[in-house]
């Protein structure tokens, strides 16, 4: 066999890379972040909607007095603020702990979150941590200017330290990193975690992006490189364009084989990088005909046409140089053969450009896209840059309203100053929501949350109160909260009815927690809980319908109508103390069933006459039939014998009364009931009140 070229190992690398086995597909389903005056994705969603100027003139990080320094930068919100205990970290070492570093960390456990990951699910796993990021204006401060506050600044501000302590504080094994590629370093990271995910070197992958604008001179060396625009506005695609305003944010996504996901916002296909190499322009000087060769490269691997692509989130700085440059590439590689004008924009001409977190800001913008239907709009664009055929000839149109999109395959761009490359191709995989997530029973939700504060819980209570019931939503959040997340101190739920436009607070309640565990005791009654209608409205519940079908079916050969007998309103038909014993014993084998089905198990099991079969069924010791056909034994013996007095259970219930809440551990050995109470399986005899 003929030796293959390096290009065709390329090809066939790339084209097993971006062809996924079912189940094996990379999914970001997990978004947060920090963006300029706008605390998470919701807050930019927003924003980006309603066309706001994210870049502002304020004095927030220092004072405007150098005449060749832009007066607007993007600046995000509450830079001094960090829930250090929460995350492991002491008192001095927060503050000396690079802010870019905290605010990863809080994005990270958001993004976990947003997936309906409970942080515990990762643990000892292998899940990368691959983190984009440029300058630590932090490393001047406490390693040349204030040396002699403590000895954590090397660790609080190495940026190895961005991703090794995201793997430390969530006990995560797989690899971790920080890429350093400027503009492009978060696309890079990106890249990397998607290939690490498809080469089984991750689990999952947690990927961030951050930037900070904290000292003027970095902005004055940007000024003096001829990047920056004058005015502070970043004019992506537009013939005023003269560079762009500096920016900030932190940005994390979580990536996931779709066999391990639980949400998505969209696919990624593939994702490729390169670089430009020499050039005689300079190394700044951006390279139309490699962003050309990686882009032409990307679409021959994936074996798709870039004539199909819907939208392409663009680099677009609105740099004098880059937007020509990037846009002829964009032109050559996918307007040929196009029926429709290629829709482009640049989530830069929002929120200026933050550098080396600027193609997560991409990706989040992407991911609004997808979960709304609409593509944001660009701002600043009024007249298209001149000299540009692919402006002037309408082969791509600047997105400039909010617009409803067919949810197609998109590109996104991400290019360094340096001249390293990226670009990702990301496709919709989300399911279409069943009745728009709207239950279709007549059933109330019930959703548990935890929080740090009382505060925290009520808001996410709130949220749930304020919509129509979501079963999806719920259903992420029992996934998130059925194990304890560390330091949330407060739990609460909320018991929700639905109407077709809001919901119905039924019930709702909000504690501390302590950490204690209360022990959970089942405890079954005997005779005389019994009344007309018992299961009726029960019957509404899928588990415990199921339950009532199977007793049913073993007691029909007996001449029993089970179900008719715990669904009717006649006050006489437990007149019949055969009836009273099967319905007692169907409606417990039903309710345990349910409360088994959601994830309670007993420590301790308590019953009296008929509620020691139920005993024996919640200790697995007898199975459904078995159980009823029990109770139906019994109840025909009852029937066949006078009633006398049952002075034993007389004296166990008072004892129950009387040390239910003590929880007597003499109680519970007793030799009476030791059957019935322990939850054990090691007793051989269990006395029933007339029989053995």
């Amino acid at each position: 066999m003929a030796p293959t070229t390096i290009a065709e190992d390329r090809l066939q690398s790339g084209h097993r890379l971006s062809h996924h086995p079912p189940g094996d597909e990379v999914l970001i389903t997990g978004v947060s972040g920090y963006f300029p005056d706008s605390d998470s994705v919701i807050h930019l969603q927003k924003n980006l909607f309603n066309k706001v100027d994210l870049v502002s003139n304020d004095a927030r990080r220092w004072k405007l007095v150098h005449p060749e320094i832009p007066h607007r930068t993007g600046k995000i919100n509450h830079l001094n603020k960090f829930d250090a205990s929460f995350f492991g970290v002491h008192y001095e070492q927060a503050h000396t702990m690079d802010p870019m570093c905290r605010m990863l960390l809080e994005k990270s456990y958001e993004a976990i979150i947003d997936a309906g990951m409970n942080p515990k699910e990762l643990r000892d796993k292998k899940v990368g941590v691959f983190i984009g990021a440029c300058f630590s204006e932090s490393e001047k401060i406490w390693f040349y200017e204030k040396m002699q506050i403590n000895n954590h600044a090397i660790s609080g501000c190495s940026r190895a330290m961005l991703a090794n302590r995201i793997s430390y504080w969530l006990g995560v094994t797989g690899p971790s990193y920080t890429v350093d590629t400027a503009c492009s370093s978060s696309f890079y990271a990106l890249v990397h975690a998607y290939r690490a995910i498809r080469e089984g070197y991750c689990y999952a992958a947690i990927v961030g992006g951050n930037n900070l604008c904290l000292h003027p001179y970095v902005s004055l060396q940007f000024a003096r490189l001829g990047v920056l625009s004058l005015d502070g506005a970043c004019k992506s695609f537009d013939n005023s364009a003269n560079g762009y305003a500096r920016s900030e944010a932190i940005v994390v996504v979580l990536l996931q084989k779709a066999k391990d996901s639980r949400r998505v916002y969209a696919q990624m296909i593939h994702g490729k990088t390169n670089c430009d190499g020499y050039k005689e322009q300079g190394i700044s000087y951006p390279a139309s005909i490699i962003q050309k060769q990686l882009l032409k490269e990307f679409y021959e691997e994936c074996a798709i046409p870039p004539s199909v692509l819907e939208y392409l989130e663009a680099h677009g700085t609105g740099t004098r140089v880059g937007d020509p440059q990037e846009l002829q590439a964009i032109d050559e590689i996918f307007c040929t053969g196009r029926n429709e004008p290629l829709l482009i924009g640049s989530i830069k001409s929002n929120l200026g450009h933050s550098e080396p977190a600027s193609g997560l800001c991409s990706i989040a913008k992407m991911c609004i896209a997808y979960n709304t239907g609409y593509i944001p709009p660009n701002i600043h664009f009024k007249t298209p840059r001149e000299g540009v055929a692919a402006l002037a000839e309408n082969r791509v149109s600047v997105v400039t309203d909010k617009t409803p999109w067919g949810r197609g395959m998109s590109g996104v761009n991400s290019f360094g100053f340096g001249g390293a490359n990226a670009h990702a191709l990301l496709k919709d995989v989300a399911r279409a929501k069943i009745n728009n997530g709207i239950p279709s029973d007549d059933l109330p939700r019930l959703a548990c949350v935890s929080g740090r504060t009382e505060l925290a819980v009520a808001r996410i209570l709130n949220d749930l109160e304020s919509r129509t019931v979501d079963v999806d939503l719920i259903r992420l959040l029992h996934a998130i909260h059925a194990d304890d997340i560390a330091g949330h101190g407060f739990r609460g739920y909320t018991f929700l009815g639905s109407t077709p436009t809001k919901s119905v607070q039924l019930a709702r309640e909000i504690q501390y927690f302590s950490g204690v565990r209360r022990p959970v005791w089942f405890v079954y009654s005997g005779m005389g809980s019994q009344w007309a209608g018992m299961a009726k409205e029960l019957m509404r519940i899928p588990v415990f319908a199921a339950a009532i079908e199977k007793c049913h079916k073993a007691l029909e050969p007996k001449g029993i109508n089970l179900t008719k007998i715990v669904t009717e309103n006649d006050p006489k038909i437990y007149d019949n103390i055969l009836n009273s014993f099967i319905g007692i014993a169907v409606v417990q084998i039903g309710l345990t069933d349910v409360l088994k089905t959601i994830g309670i198990e007993p420590d301790y099991i308590i019953g009296n006459n008929v509620g020691e079969l139920g005993c024996a069924y919640a200790d697995c010791c007898l199975t459904t039939e078995e159980m009823i056909l029990s109770a139906y034994s019994k109840g025909l013996a009852y029937n066949k014998k006078p009633i006398i007095k049952d002075s034993t259970a007389d004296i166990g219930i008072k004892q129950v009364v009387e040390k239910f809440k003590s929880r007597s551990e003499k109680w519970v050995t007793s030799p009476l009931l030791q059957a019935q109470c322990k939850h054990s399986k090691a007793s051989t005899k269990c006395q029933t009140n007339g029989f053995e």
